[in-house]
């Protein structure tokens, strides 16, 4: 024999009078015991979720903070060597660089090529006050906008940080004449 133990009553769509009897009866003290029991299991459960997320936010935290202190430790030991990297510049520049200096200073600009120092500044390209220190100034009719036409020293970036300006001359169009009114 088949027992139907619905509530509701599938032709009539009414309450089954046991299911309105158990309704009515107070909750044995298994079933208060069982329901403080999952409560506790909440809350516990919750407690742990947000533990977990604490700890997991301190390791992204502590990772985010040794990289940084990496990246400025790996800065500041490049900025001191940037007079260097200038000497060895200018040194080539003068034809000076040669025998076994010229392999030092080939391993030092790759080993300070590899940490991320790279040099930028070059002659003809805009001026941009973010990444250019404008030492000179002048008017030139060969420009149409504010343009690098010289480089004094070069600059220095590690990825986007800038660690020294491009020092350089700028010229910028000719003024209009005051006799063009």
């Amino acid at each position: 024999m088949i027992r139907d133990n619905r509530k509701i009553d599938p032709e009539t769509g009414e309450v089954r009078e046991t299911a309105k009897e158990q309704a009515d009866q107070p909750a044995p003290a298994a079933d208060l015991a069982s329901v403080e029991l999952a409560t506790q299991l909440a809350e516990r459960t919750a407690d742990l979720q947000r533990l977990q997320a604490e700890y997991s936010n301190y390791r992204k935290r502590v990772e985010r903070d040794r990289t940084a202190v990496k990246e400025q430790a790996v800065a500041g030991v490049l900025a001191e060597l940037l007079p260097v990297l200038d000497d060895i510049g200018r040194a080539r520049d003068h034809g000076e660089l040669t025998g076994g200096f010229a392999k030092v200073s080939e391993s030092l600009e790759t080993a300070t090529g590899k940490l991320g120092l790279s040099a930028f500044g070059t002659k003809g390209e805009p001026f941009d006050p973010t990444v250019h220190e404008a030492l000179m100034h002048s008017y030139s009719p060969d420009v149409a906008e504010p343009t690098c036409v010289e480089i004094l020293q070069s600059g220095y970036r590690i990825g986007e940080r800038v660690l020294r300006p491009a020092r350089v001359a700028v010229a910028e169009p000719e003024e209009p004449s005051s006799n063009d009114n």
